[in-house]
């Protein structure tokens, strides 16, 4: 643990944090199945339930814990340096207008780009997941059950949603080849459709493991510290320790991580280079 994140009451700032997201747990529930207000491009788009959320649980956080914000829709605090919430108040949003439940408010707090503590709200499955660095993976107020470490064959594992005619960093099509070469040696691929999801749904034995391509700290940081916590582990497409600057994230139990990153190196191994 770093000088800075001994020097934090995690423990305080977690309560506060879930405090924080339980007063908006309403609003977000009302809103379910609001439409797109803002557009940003393709089928991405927020909601007017993502603006108000992010500006109410922002101001509350800032207010009652004294540390900045960075928020998905209106930016923020550089996450890189110092102690910064990350902030996505509609995670799955895509889900959440269409009324589906696999939808959530992500919140972690970064401390020199390290993920330190980690909150998942899944209001319309009624769990809520946090743990800080030091402490362990609490699942609607107690501690977690063990993570079973299974076999990758054994396991389920999440994969993040992709457009196979796409590119970037991770193109479409390499993700398709990979997503082929993982349905041969795992037990079930799954694709939720939110990263938050994903995350949380790893760190309690649900998934195995899950990979996720967008490299957004508001879609990530809490899930990589939820993993961590609860014993897993949590590095990027290239098995470097996820940190905000990360562009992707692998998450899972000890075993099935190793078994992830056999499969990426044999598949695409051009991506950790």
């Amino acid at each position: 643990m770093s000088a800075t994140e001994s020097s934090l009451d995690l423990p305080r700032l977690l309560d506060t944090a879930g405090s924080v997201l339980d007063a908006a747990v309403e609003t977000f529930v009302e809103g379910l199945g609001a439409p797109s207000a803002v557009h940003k491009g393709g089928t991405d788009f927020a909601t007017q339930v993502d603006l108000d959320l992010e500006r109410r649980i922002s101001a509350e956080l800032e207010d009652r814990t004294e540390i900045p914000v960075h928020g998905e829709e209106f930016g923020g605090a550089d996450p890189v340096d110092g102690p910064v919430w990350v902030l996505d108040p509609v995670d799955g949003t895509f889900n959440y207008s269409a009324g589906m439940p696999l939808t959530g408010i992500l919140l972690g707090l970064v401390v020199d780009g390290e993920a330190t503590l980690g909150l998942t709200w899944l209001p319309l499955l009624d769990r809520k997941y946090a743990a800080h660095a030091d402490g362990p993976l609490m699942i609607n107020g107690e501690v977690a059950d063990p993570l079973p470490d299974l076999p990758l064959e054994e396991a389920a594992i999440a994969f993040g949603p992709f457009n196979a005619a796409g590119r970037g960093r991770y193109a479409g099509d390499r993700r398709a080849d990979l997503l082929r070469a993982l349905s041969s040696r795992v037990a079930r691929i799954r694709m939720t459709g939110s990263t938050g999801v994903d995350m949380a749904f790893t760190a309690s034995g649900v998934f195995g493991g899950a990979v996720a391509f967008g490299r957004h700290p508001w879609d990530n940081a809490a899930g990589a510290a939820l993993v961590r916590a609860a014993g897993g582990v949590a590095t990027d497409i290239a098995g470097e320790r996820w940190t905000v600057a990360s562009p992707s994230l692998v998450a899972g139990t000890p075993t099935v991580h190793a078994g992830l990153m056999a499969v990426i190196e044999e598949t695409v191994g051009e991506w950790a280079k």
